[in-house]
């Protein structure tokens, strides 16, 4: 489990540094049959450190065997608290996904609404 944190943690950080030239999700992923959700983790310190690859790759696999596609991640300054944003068929998709992948989830919330500041 420590390896699959450490490699989710790896994960976030690329999203931020890549947030920035990604464009917002769609305004209603219910159209494609999907909705997105927050889902909201905690770590242990040092846990999101040097994930690899080879890490991402089976996440990633686990991730589309429930229909679940990982959008972005936001971490706190301590890197222990996550908030990622997923779209998935339904929250127990996420759920199993995150346990194949041995993550935690804290709590999982669907936001269907998309508000932009303009």
């Amino acid at each position: 489990m420590k390896t699959a944190t450490a490699f989710f943690g790896c994960l976030i950080l690329a999203a931020s540094l890549a947030a920035q030239a990604q464009t917002p999700p769609a305004a209603t992923p219910e159209a494609a049959g999907t909705h997105r959700y927050i889902v909201e983790r905690t770590f242990k310190p040092g846990s999101l450190d040097g994930l690899d690859a080879a890490l991402k790759a089976k996440v990633n696999a686990n991730n589309d065997k429930y229909g679940v596609h990982w959008l972005m991640s936001y971490a706190n300054a301590q890197k222990t608290k996550t908030f990622c944003v997923y779209e998935a068929p339904n929250e127990a998709a996420i759920r199993k996904a995150a346990s194949d992948n041995g993550l935690p989830v804290d709590s999982i919330t669907e936001v269907p609404v998309t508000l932009l500041p303009k």
